[in-house]
């Protein structure tokens, strides 16, 4: 296809080594995606995207693509996308069905992988200096819902994911997946110290939120009245530990009715971020 910046390489051959980065997506003692594989041995940590949706979204952000692997119907959809100058001669390994589906250990409908090497990682400095209204998790350990987060943060004005203690990976590949690829483009960073780290915020004016289903805790809406404003969110179950809720500056709660206590947290997460939005303070 004339005028692409990757490099279209024709693949026949499941064994080939040279699309080991897409192999065994399903297994997890070799899944290309993970840290650190069972055992504590180290494992590869590449970033995954499916899809043509996520892998457009990959080669937008700050990942820097260095292979796919897709079907000859999926090349042809992002055609426009692959002639971006930054993918020049990165390879698009181009594959039937049959022998993708031998390489990922499975049938994969969306066609398509785009595979990178994490990038330098972000630190919470480095995202508030930007930022206005952030969403800081602790405990969540499930990958749909931080993918959840992401995707929501992304499309009601978030400007970045914390990361307290406990949570799992957000560029495992279900997480990526479920973010619909805005785990990519939406900023992230951990806290070093937990909960003491949530001073970083404090120190920059930033109105501390804790989501809770205390019927004492004031509404959401009574709460959300500052310039900058952190919403914080825990597990499925347990919520936020004491420690954490300490350390914000409101308690804040959803109404339910009907018997109903709590929401599913990237729901939670969501009414929060749409009543940043709602009431104004969000801003521009």
């Amino acid at each position: 296809m004339p005028g692409l910046a990757v490099n279209v390489i024709d693949i026949d051959d499941p064994a080939d080594p040279r699309v080991d980065d897409f192999r065994d997506l399903n297994s997890v003692d070799r899944r290309p995606d993970l840290p650190v594989l069972p055992g504590g041995r180290p494992g590869r940590g590449l970033v995954i995207a499916e899809g043509v949706l996520v892998a457009q979204r990959m080669i937008a952000s700050r990942f820097e693509t260095h292979a796919f692997l897709g079907v000859a119907k999926r090349l042809a959809e992002l055609d426009a996308d692959l002639r971006d100058p930054s993918l020049t001669g990165v390879p698009f390994f181009r594959a039937t069905a049959e022998v993708m589906a031998e390489v990922v250990g499975f049938h994969l409908n969306r066609g398509v992988l785009a595979v990178s090497r994490r990038p330098a990682t972000l630190t919470v400095p480095d995202i508030l200096d930007s930022a206005r209204t952030v969403a800081i998790l602790e405990g969540v350990n499930d990958h749909e819902n931080i993918g959840s987060i992401f995707r929501n943060a992304a499309g009601l004005g978030v400007d970045a994911v914390l990361f307290g203690q406990g949570c799992a990976d957000p560029l495992y590949r279900r997480c990526v997946r479920v973010s619909m690829g805005h785990a990519l483009l939406v900023p992230f960073a951990r806290f070093d110290d937990w909960p003491r780290g949530l001073d970083l915020l404090r120190n920059r004016d930033f109105q501390l939120v804790s989501m809770t289903p205390d019927p004492d805790a004031v509404t959401l809406a009574e709460a959300v009245t500052a310039d900058k404003v952190g919403f914080l969110v825990g597990a499925e179950g347990p919520g936020l530990t004491a420690s954490a809720m300490a350390a914000t500056d409101v308690k804040a709660r959803i109404p339910m009715s009907r018997g109903t206590d709590s929401l599913n947290v990237a729901t939670a997460a969501a009414v929060a971020f749409y009543e940043r939005a709602r009431s104004g303070t969000m801003g521009e």
